[in-house]
């Protein structure tokens, strides 16, 4: 994942009066998995579309295998794009539909046979050439529509929200197939979605977005277990965010207390803002607990239960799979290294 495929240097966006994008800075490698997440209107798709060659950035530069390509048309970009609606020819069968781009290049009838028939066995539709797509369930139209853009070998594959009209057990079973795919075809994949836990399975690089701005890039670990504002870890997981201080390095004070943890590089008394994951939170006996409370709800989650438990200071969310009562006092501890500190967002 070494070499860069694309470079957006300050790329941004105006519509009108609407600044959507505000100075993107981002390097996008090759072979890379890499999903920009957000909520709706955040820009994520505008951005796709810059990529894809559908919109012009208002500023800056968007610099494809060292070229400046700005302002070339998408048909002429080494890129392809899977939208939400799929766009399917509802007159051609699967087959055709995968061959379209092929065809319109004028490839031999053989070639273009071969390649199809390779496409079919990647996406798991072999035996389908001869169908209607129309026909076809969702999750089949949907890997008819990678197929035909995947059968153009472009170097990156641009992804639209594509699994948003799937059922929730569908769309779990093509989050794994679309990874399997990207693995074996060995391109850039760039996913646009708003659902954390899809960015979290598929990618190896998640980029989150709000506002048309870059608030974190890493690894979906590190997105996850050190969001680098409050933005971040409320958009990503649930959490108990806490204002606190920083007394130096790994020492934290939060609702009174002294806490070990294991952040650096802060100043001495700074004003923070902790994260603490819900299942982070050890659950024990009042006195063993560092903070004590009484349990005041309880939901029962499937793999865990969700508890609120009371305190002096808040109510703090809390996942275990151990079964308690409403009512009961209990306390509860937190391990140095699931304390994340971040810097207080400014307003």
């Amino acid at each position: 994942m070494e070499k860069k495929i694309i470079e957006l240097k300050n790329i941004s966006k105006n519509f009108e009066d609407q600044q959507v994008l505000k100075g993107i800075d981002l390097n996008i490698y090759e072979n890379e998995f890499l999903t920009l997440l957000g909520p709706s209107g955040c820009g994520k798709t505008t951005l796709l579309r810059i990529i894809g060659g559908f919109e012009e950035p208002s500023n800056g530069q968007l610099i494809f295998d060292g070229k400046d390509i700005s302002k070339v048309p998408p048909y002429k970009r080494e890129v392809n794009t899977v939208f939400q609606k799929y766009a399917l020819f509802p007159f051609l069968n699967v087959a055709d539909n995968i061959a379209f781009g092929l065809n319109l290049k004028k490839m031999d009838k053989d070639v273009i046979e071969k390649k199809v028939s390779k496409m079919l066995e990647l996406v798991g539709l072999k035996g389908f050439e001869k169908r209607d797509v129309t026909l076809l369930s969702g999750g089949q139209q949907q890997r008819v529509a990678i197929a035909r853009a995947l059968v153009n070998e472009p170097k990156v594959l641009l992804l639209d929200e594509p699994l948003g009209a799937l059922d929730a057990k569908l769309r779990k079973d093509m989050q794994t197939e679309l990874k399997k795919i990207q693995k074996e075809v060995g391109i850039t994949f760039i996913f646009v979605t708003h659902d954390q836990e899809e960015a979290l399975s598929m990618s190896d690089t998640i980029v989150v977005l709000n506002d048309g701005v870059i608030q974190q890039i890493g690894t979906p670990m590190d997105i996850y277990n050190e969001p680098q504002n409050r933005f971040v870890a409320e958009f990503i997981g649930e959490s108990n965010i806490i204002e606190g201080n920083m007394i130096k390095d790994c020492l934290v004070n939060f609702d009174g207390i002294d806490w070990e943890c294991v952040d650096k590089g802060f100043k001495d008394n700074e004003d923070i803002e902790v994260v603490l994951r819900p299942e982070d939170m050890d659950v024990v006996e009042p006195e063993a607990g560092k903070v004590s409370g009484i349990i005041i709800s309880k939901v029962f989650m499937g793999v865990h239960y969700e508890y609120l438990v009371e305190t002096k200071n808040r109510n703090y969310k809390v996942h275990t799979t151990e079964n308690y009562e409403i009512g009961k006092k209990v306390g509860l501890t937190i391990d140095p290294f699931d304390i994340q500190v971040m810097h207080k967002m400014e307003n």
